[in-house]
């Protein structure tokens, strides 16, 4: 099963001035809706849709991980929109939303995602082996490492969400 390493960031400075800096080459902008169908703690299975706010185009993909922390087994594929939304009504769930701005800094590929039902701003980084990861010497705007703190994971934020819609 293909592998998922990553380091994930709490962003310490606006995005604004980020992107003001220079600092990043910004590649792509998307809108992600994503609605988790199971989950435990060591694996997860989710659908998204995932508009690019550029075209309007839109895709929808399902995706499997396995595992915890910075290295995840990861299957993902394209489903169809008809697919995602019998899914999707199916589950009645509050999706976790975000903007994905896709980026280059320094010759590296990041992700910052800015989500919408709290306030937070993370910037992830995939690498091609932990020992990669390991060596990789952030900026400071990149701010704390949180791959290993749960309560910034996507799952724990989606749980939340629907707590709230049945309080």
């Amino acid at each position: 099963m293909p592998l998922e390493i990553e380091r994930k960031f709490l962003l310490a400075e606006p995005l604004e001035t980020i992107l003001n800096k220079g600092e990043l080459d910004v590649r792509s902008r998307t809108r992600i809706e994503q609605t988790y169908l199971a989950m435990d703690d060591n694996q997860e299975l989710r659908i998204r849709r995932l508009t690019d706010l550029d075209t309007g185009r839109r895709e929808y993909t399902h995706t499997f991980k396995r595992g915890s922390g910075m290295t995840r087994e990861e299957i993902e594929y394209s489903i169809s929109e008809a697919i995602y939304e019998q899914v999707f009504q199916a589950f009645g769930a509050v999706p976790l939303t975000k903007d994905r701005i896709a980026a280059e800094w320094n010759g590296i590929g990041v992700e910052i995602d800015v989500y919408d039902q709290l306030e937070l701003t993370v910037v992830e980084v995939e690498f091609g082996s932990e020992e990669e990861a390991n060596a990789f010497e952030p900026p400071y705007w990149f701010g704390r490492d949180i791959g290993a703190e749960k309560q910034y994971s996507n799952k724990t934020v989606w749980k939340s969400l629907q707590q709230r819609k049945s309080s």
